[in-house]
């Protein structure tokens, strides 16, 4: 990630712990949604190889939908762009990241070694989002962080970013999108997603 990007991320974590107000994360409905998606993530991860790639897509998939909000994770990823989709370009891009985030999951967490989640004991209300901070705790290994940024949407709080450690997914994916929008528009976009799919699901 760029400097000046890296920075704007850190800056921005930064704010919401100064400015931010909290509750109790084992009262609060936005923790409950991270828990219920870790202990997902973590039976996916302990049958991992035995069940490979595509079942492990397929096992995920229903908690990734219903605990990440992907149609505004889509529309923050694309950009100004998204505003000169059409409306069928637009479904499409959100039904290719969303099989993407998905096969990200997949992926990423494909073995277990002994790994835990550990949640905060305190959620960050910074106006209409809540920042629910977490951290993976790995045998013999530093401890990574995972912050959500979630957002109530249909009575239900739902995922609209993650940050490992600072940097935040969307902007990385925003920084990465660029490039095929700017040479392809709304096509070139599927298809680098649809790509990036593929490589992940093999």
């Amino acid at each position: 990630m760029h400097g000046a990007l890296k920075r704007t991320t850190v800056m921005l974590l930064l704010a919401w712990a100064v400015l931010a107000g909290t509750v109790h994360a084992a009262d609060d409905p936005a923790a409950s949604q991270v828990e219920r998606f870790h202990g997902a993530l973590m039976e996916s991860m302990k049958a991992g190889p035995e069940l490979g790639a595509e079942a492990r897509y397929n096992r995920l998939a229903p908690i990734v939908g219903r605990t990440f909000d992907l149609p505004v994770m889509t529309a923050f990823a694309v950009g100004p762009a998204w505003a000169g989709f059409a409306p069928a370009q637009q479904q499409a891009a959100i039904a290719a990241f969303t099989r993407l985030t998905i096969a990200s999951y997949a992926h990423n967490f494909n073995g277990y070694g002994g790994e835990q989640f550990e949640l905060e004991p305190n959620v960050v209300v910074r106006g209409a989002d809540r920042i629910v901070q977490t951290r993976m705790i790995r045998p013999h290994d530093t401890p990574v962080s995972l912050t959500y940024r979630m957002r109530e949407s249909g009575g239900t709080w739902k995922i609209i970013d993650v940050y490992y450690g600072a940097v935040s997914q969307l902007t990385t994916r925003r920084s990465d999108f660029a490039a095929p929008i700017a040479a392809g528009g709304a096509q070139g976009l599927i298809a680098h997603l649809t790509s990036l799919t593929d490589d992940l699901m093999k």
